[in-house]
C-alpha cells in the first residue's frame, strides 16, 4: 500500500455520509406525508358515511380528530361526497405538499 492511499477511506466516508443522511431524511419525510394522506382518506370516508346518515356533527368530529386543520367540502345529491384538502410538511424542510382525499357514500333517504 503506497503512502498516497492513506486516508482515502476516511475521505470517501466523509463525502458519502451526508448523502446517506439526506436520503434517510427524505425517506422519513415521505413516510410522514404518506401517513398524513392515509389519515386524510380515512377521515373523508368516515365523514362521508356520517354525512350520508345526516349526522353532520359526527362527520366534522371525525375530520377534526383524524385530520385537524383540513378543509372540508360536502357535495350532496344521490351520493354525499366529502372532499378534504390539507398540506403535509416534509419534516423540517420548508416544503409543503398539497394533499386531498375524496369519498362518497349513499345518502340516507329515510
Amino acid at each position: 500500500m503506497s503512502g498516497h492511499d492513506e486516508g482515502t477511506a476516511t475521505v470517501e466516508f466523509a463525502l458519502v455520509l451526508p448523502a446517506v443522511v439526506l436520503t434517510l431524511a427524505a425517506a422519513l419525510a415521505a413516510l410522514g406525508a404518506a401517513g398524513h394522506a392515509i389519515r386524510l382518506a380515512d377521515a373523508a370516508g368516515l365523514a362521508a358515511r356520517a354525512e350520508g346518515r345526516g349526522d353532520d356533527a359526527s362527520g366534522r368530529a371525525a375530520v377534526a380528530n383524524l385530520a385537524p386543520g383540513a378543509r372540508m367540502a360536502v357535495d350532496r345529491g344521490t351520493l354525499v361526497c366529502v372532499r378534504l384538502d390539507d398540506t403535509a410538511r416534509l419534516g423540517p424542510l420548508p416544503v409543503a405538499v398539497p394533499l386531498s382525499a375524496r369519498s362518497c357514500a349513499a345518502a340516507d333517504g329515510g
